[in-house]
């Protein structure tokens, strides 16, 4: 893509079906003067709306709309930029798209006008210094959220919060590495001038407010992508009236056989504003059944890739001897399983009081009992499933984040720790530290694009929608 970057392009920027309103963008970085004059049949003035016919070749006009002329660079992709809104007909907004195209072919400076790719009008913002790479991320997130929290934290992060975070880090970098590779040049003097500058205060001060700004990220990155929760356990232990009291919908067939549910059953709710996208499993155990073992058997690929296991229980069976070493067969293989991912859920609890009561039943700690028929404890569950993905509250606020923005940090974190014990050893290595500090720099840079390598650019915009 960043091969043909310098080609106008033309896309329907508007979501694909009807509706009131449909807008086809074109952006240039010639001027679009002659390609506005054929279809507006005049100049237009710089950020004005004028409503006028939409024209085709041979004058008559396909619509009356807004037309809007972006002057380079105060438009959206810092490019001259033409926006046409109509009605928002496929068929209307097809031909002016064609029109867009067939005018362009005309104009010498414009013959090279295309189709343009995901992504593409976002991307020249990107490389026209308009948005930084958090930033232009930002947009498709927002397009794409799907709770009230996410859009919030998607607006603050393409507002440019996480970018002011990594810049202010980056800044305090380029301060220590500039004061480290300075004391280079007199090897004499190194320790007492490191020690004056107080560079050690200086990287554990940055390190300090790293970890701040990565643990705002991880929790941008929950809201963004988040919580894959798998209900496990053995056959009618309430997996599936459980996922129908957290979605509070009847999703999933309850009755009181064995193996009625043979697939996967998912549904994505909100605790907290954070996306829980909840699959309820079949039930484990051995079979003959055909159908039923296929079932099973996706039940533990969806365990594999959960970042929360409910291991569901019968209160009402505990003690029964077929039922304990099922749980056992499935507790063995549970073990693979990393321990802060497991939940153990003890369903039933509306039975009697007799039960609750018993002297004998010891829970494991941390477990939640409950009753999917009554709701009884579906708000501590709750309350663990946020706290088990590693979700809390932060003060300041989210920006919305993805994975490669923690990878990098985290990378930058583990940088910053070998800086650290290179100054600590005795005598200093500090043309290592320095070598250290450019790499967490490096890793801080892939956040906002500053180092970015054209694949990554290229993956990352592939995946927005035409006409952004």
């Amino acid at each position: 893509m960043l091969a043909r970057h310098q080609d106008p392009i033309a896309a329907i920027a508007t979501a694909p079906g009807r509706g009131a309103v449909g807008i086809v963008r074109v952006s240039s970085a010639q001027d679009l003067t002659p390609l506005i004059e054929q279809i507006c049949g005049r100049a237009l003035r710089p950020r004005e709306a004028h409503y006028l016919p939409l024209r085709a070749a041979n004058g008559d006009a396909i619509d009356h709309g807004l037309a809007l002329h972006f002057p380079a660079p105060h438009s959206y992709t810092g490019e001259h930029v033409l926006e046409l809104q109509a009605h928002g007909g496929p068929v209307v907004l097809q031909l002016l798209l064609a029109r867009c195209l067939e005018a362009g072919a005309a104009v010498d400076a414009l013959r090279h006008l295309r189709l343009a790719e995901p992504g593409e009008f976002t991307q020249r913002a990107f490389l026209n210094g308009k948005l930084d790479l958090a930033q232009a991320e930002a947009v498709s997130d927002l397009i794409d959220a799907s709770t009230e929290a996410a859009a919030r934290s998607a607006s603050r992060a393409l507002s440019g919060a996480l970018s002011t975070e990594v810049g202010e880090l980056r800044d305090g970098l380029i301060n220590l590495r500039m004061l480290v590779e300075a004391t280079l040049d007199f090897p004499e003097e190194e320790i007492d001038f490191l020690q004056q500058a107080d560079a050690l205060g200086k990287l554990r001060r940055i390190q300090a407010r790293l970890e701040h700004v990565l643990d705002r990220t991880r929790q941008g990155a929950l809201l963004r992508e988040g919580i894959k929760v798998v209900l496990a356990g053995q056959p009618n232990v309430g997996k599936s009236s459980l996922l129908n009291a957290l979605a509070g919908a009847e999703l999933a067939i309850v009755t009181p056989i064995p193996g009625t549910t043979r697939d996967k059953v998912s549904q994505t709710i909100q605790i907290e504003g954070v996306p829980l996208h909840i699959t309820d499993t079949a039930g484990l155990r051995e079979t003959s059944d055909e159908v039923e073992r296929i079932g099973v058997a996706r039940s533990w690929d969806a365990i594999a890739e959960a970042d929360v296991v409910l291991f569901l229980h019968d209160l009402t069976r505990i003690g029964e001897t077929a039922y304990e070493a099922g749980d056992a067969e499935i507790r063995e293989r549970l073990a693979r399983v990393d321990p802060t991912r497991l939940l153990q859920v003890y369903n039933k609890a509306d039975t009697s009081a007799e039960l609750r009561t018993r002297q004998d039943l010891t829970l494991p700690e941390g477990a939640v009992q409950l009753s999917a028929k009554t709701g009884a404890g579906l708000a501590e569950l709750r309350r663990e499933l946020l706290a088990h993905a590693g979700w809390h509250a932060v003060p300041e606020g989210l920006f919305i984040a993805r994975e490669r923005h923690v990878q990098a940090l985290r990378r930058t974190a583990e940088h910053l720790a070998l800086a650290l014990a290179q100054v600590e050893v005795e005598p200093p290595a500090l043309d290592l530290m320095a070598e250290e500090l450019r790499l967490a720099h490096d890793a801080l840079g892939e956040i906002t694009g500053a180092f970015s390598a054209d694949d990554l650019l290229g993956e990352i915009f592939s995946r927005f929608c035409i006409g952004k």
